[in-house]
């Protein structure tokens, strides 16, 4: 054991094991709840795939690469051995990004954000500052009932069009106020 971790923390290896570190503290992040999974990373040409997922492949990939060709290249230029481990990991991820794609469509990238500005109509008996939801139809034609309140003046009654003006993430419901037009 204390093999293998000479190894990890000798050079060429060393390069991207202060890396797999960053990508393990990362994932116990997302893991956690405190950060969610971001966008693709086309920049590398990766699209399709969150980039947590992909640089971690990546990383994970090309510390392997690096623990390999250190070993096999004890002896000569191990200068070259990040590099050669860093291109073969990104031919590599790659290849894996294709089936991953499938894994994470792009239809489903919808948030509670995109819902604000939208026009809705209250089903429960009324709308308060407390209690209150509404019908809301989404840009593609879809309908949820959402969680809404008012401000402290407002009280809208079933059936009452209002119009979402914020989403309140701690609460998880959106603020609503009276709008009259078509909907």
């Amino acid at each position: 054991m204390t093999d293998f971790f000479s190894m990890a923390l000798s050079f060429p290896t060393v390069v991207f094991s202060f890396l797999l570190v960053v990508v393990a503290a990362y994932w116990l992040v997302v893991i956690t709840g405190v950060a969610e999974l971001d966008d693709d990373a086309a920049w590398l040409g990766f699209a399709g795939v969150p980039a947590g997922v992909t640089l971690s492949l990546l990383v994970a990939l090309a510390w392997l690469l690096c623990l390999i060709g250190g070993q096999v290249v004890s002896g000569g230029p191990l200068i070259a051995v990040p590099f050669a481990a860093a291109g073969g990991a990104w031919l590599v991820t790659r290849g894996l990004v294709g089936p991953l794609r499938r894994l994470f469509p792009e239809g489903d990238r919808h948030s509670r954000g995109d819902l604000v500005g939208r026009p809705c109509v209250i089903r429960t008996g009324s709308a308060t500052p407390d209690f209150g939801q509404a019908e809301v139809t989404a840009t593609d034609g879809s309908t949820a009932l959402v969680q809404v309140r008012t401000t402290g003046r407002d009280r809208l009654s079933r059936g009452d069009k209002a119009r979402i003006f914020e989403y309140d993430k701690d609460g998880e419901f959106f603020w609503v106020m009276p709008h009259e037009s078509e909907l």
